[in-house]
């Protein structure tokens, strides 16, 4: 079992235990807020199960109906957990809004507090772990499940911080306000995740300082040929895909421009990490005297 599989499983286990303390905390006090961030870890779970799928299937070889392989698999699971979110929010902000109608004071404050903020540290370890190894490992899984949690340690700082407020101050609105704007802070997160996947299934381009550092290393590496043109870039889950069209001299041999090639593969593997290089050699006269001017 690889380190992606082994921290999507881990995910599962932390998941179950923050819930089952993010509801011992809603049990005890009664509180909406509480119960918000409760709702929010049954998704915590639900979602990490869908990134362990995810990230298994996305490891399977490539086939013969899938000959690019399976790496888009994990943008469908971080689509499904933003929707989750969504869900989540809209579920809390009906929540809230019948106990703004009748607010009541919560419960056992001081006790429900503590145990929620034990949930809030654990989630958020196990957040900067997710996200730092996901990026490292390159599974966009990984790094939204990581965001995610980043979300919830956030807005359940901001409940622990005003459900101090309602013993002291005697507002028992403020519980069914806090539920409100920890589910707006979800339904934004579920939006800004979903947004980002959708990115991935529709073949966006690498950013802007990766594609540079691309065209770079095609003009210093490509002595011998003309010029490359037509450059293309995609990502579907760790993999790059980059495809261009190199125009060598109509005279030289297949072996040398092939030799072209296989140093361009290599300086570029050297530098985007689990790319996949596909290049369409030109004789001279396919010139288009645009792209990349080879040094």
């Amino acid at each position: 079992m690889d380190k992606i599989h082994k921290l999507a499983i881990g995910s599962i286990f932390v998941g179950t235990i923050v819930f089952v303390l993010k509801y011992a905390a809603y049990y005890i006090t009664g509180s909406i807020a509480l119960y918000s961030d409760a709702l929010e870890s049954i998704i915590n779970v639900v979602t990490a199960v869908a990134a362990f799928m995810a990230v298994r299937v996305s490891a399977a070889p490539a086939d013969a109906n899938h000959p690019y392989g399976h790496h888009k698999v994990e943008y469908f699971s971080a689509v499904l957990e933003g929707v989750l979110i969504i869900v989540a929010a809209l579920a809390i902000m009906r929540e809230a809004y019948f106990g703004f109608l009748s607010p009541k004071m919560i419960d056992a404050p001081m006790e429900g507090l503590a145990i929620n903020a034990l949930a809030g540290v654990i989630n958020a370890a196990w957040s900067w772990i997710l996200i730092h190894r996901g990026r490292r490992l390159r599974s966009p899984a990984l790094v939204a499940d990581g965001r995610h949690l980043l979300t919830d340690v956030m807005s359940s700082g901001g409940v622990l911080v005003g459900l101090m407020l309602v013993p002291v101050t005697g507002w028992a609105w403020l519980d069914s306000v806090l539920a409100g704007l920890v589910a707006l802070n979800i339904l934004w997160s579920g939006w800004s995740l979903m947004k980002e996947s959708i990115g991935g299934l529709m073949d966006e381009a690498l950013p802007d300082t990766t594609l540079t550092r691309v065209r770079e290393i095609i003009a210093v590496n490509a002595e011998g040929a003309i010029e490359a043109h037509d450059l293309r870039t995609r990502h579907a889950g760790k993999m790059t895909f980059i495809d261009f069209h190199l125009v060598v001299p109509g005279a030289m041999s297949v072996t040398d421009a092939h030799d072209i090639c296989d140093r361009l593969e290599r300086a570029l593997k050297a530098d985007v990490e689990d790319a996949l290089i596909t290049i369409h050699v030109e004789p001279d006269n396919k010139a288009k005297h645009a792209g990349i001017v080879v040094l």
